[in-house]
């Protein structure tokens, strides 16, 4: 439980390339704390950028789930389940209801035709740009994206379960987010968050390079009551693992023969050692999943999070 509601996770991929270690290690980490706490856990695979979906990602994400010896509660048994039961696009219509009452509001969204090369040219000293520059109220322009104004001093607060009180600077962090691709589809921060709220998500496990975005889905979540629930979810933000470069393990990085750590290693192994470094457990924890879990339910390393039960 987290306070007096039942814990509620997911683990959310995108079929957009094979999975790194990042992806792996925090499967396991979600995984772990969601079996601790006796709750539910669910495959929600995020889809909408279907441009990018081949079906060799989409199959990795099956072969990884098993390939670590996880399970969870509910959702897709498979490609072929997914793309029929499980797809967003099944819920196109859900996510256009919630666009058009967020149009509705007055100056929270605009039309803009910029790209996000564009929008970044114009960051200055690692600050985003205010308002686009070439913003309109014409929804219905063609080749034009719905971003939310972000309002410049909107700071946004929350507790994170592994690091405590939080602030975030959403107009410097990210700036005016899109919630509506220039294909007319919503875009990840608000399909995100209409997905969450039907799951009844209370616990979201990620990493630290997505502060700006759980901010953003916060703020975005609480302009209308259909999606104020979401502002009760819990968080756990997590450490990167950098790859041999030092730089952050990216999907959009990987050269034409990369296939993800199932590519890397013949065993789960190096994923469970990943995990055992970050939860500070001895080396020896991470000879099986079993035998991490075992450790990791005995752990008192992060006393929050080690409350759920």
């Amino acid at each position: 439980m987290i306070g007096n509601k039942p814990v509620v996770s997911r683990l959310a991929p995108t079929p957009s390339g094979y999975l790194h270690l990042g992806n792996a290690v925090n499967f396991v980490l979600t995984w772990l704390l969601v079996r601790r706490a006796h709750g539910t856990l669910h495959l929600r695979i995020d889809d909408l950028d279907r441009a990018r979906l081949r079906s060799a990602y989409l199959e990795n994400i099956f072969q990884t789930i098993k390939w670590l010896g996880l399970d969870y509660d509910a959702g897709p048994d498979g490609p072929t389940d997914f793309e029929r039961q499980y797809s967003q696009v099944h819920r196109l219509g859900e996510y256009q209801a919630v666009l058009t009452k967020l149009r509705n509001l007055p100056g929270l969204l605009y039309a803009c035709g910029c790209s996000r090369t564009e929008i970044l040219a114009r960051a200055t000293d690692g600050r985003y740009a205010g308002t686009c520059r070439l913003a309109h109220t014409d929804f219905d322009a063609p080749n034009t994206a719905w971003r939310a104004h972000v309002p410049e001093q909107l700071v946004v607060e929350f507790e994170d379960l592994w690091q405590g009180p939080l602030q975030v600077q959403l107009a410097q962090a990210l700036g005016d987010f899109v919630v509506r691709k220039k294909d007319g589809e919503a875009a990840y921060q608000l399909g995100s968050v209409v997905d969450d709220v039907r799951l009844g998500t209370t616990l979201i496990v990620r990493g630290n390079d997505l502060l700006p975005s759980t901010a953003a889905q916060l703020w975005l979540a609480a302009q209308l009551p259909e999606t104020a629930s979401f502002g009760a979810t819990h968080f756990v933000h997590h450490p990167l693992l950098p790859g041999p470069d030092g730089q952050k393990l990216s999907k959009s990085q990987q050269r034409p023969l990369d296939r993800g750590i199932m590519g890397e290693t013949t065993s789960p192994r190096p994923v469970y050692e990943a995990v055992a470094r970050l939860l500070r457990l001895p080396p020896s924890t991470a000879e099986s999943l079993q035998s991490l879990r075992a450790a990791f339910e005995e752990s008192r390393m992060l006393h929050a999070i080690s409350t759920l039960s």
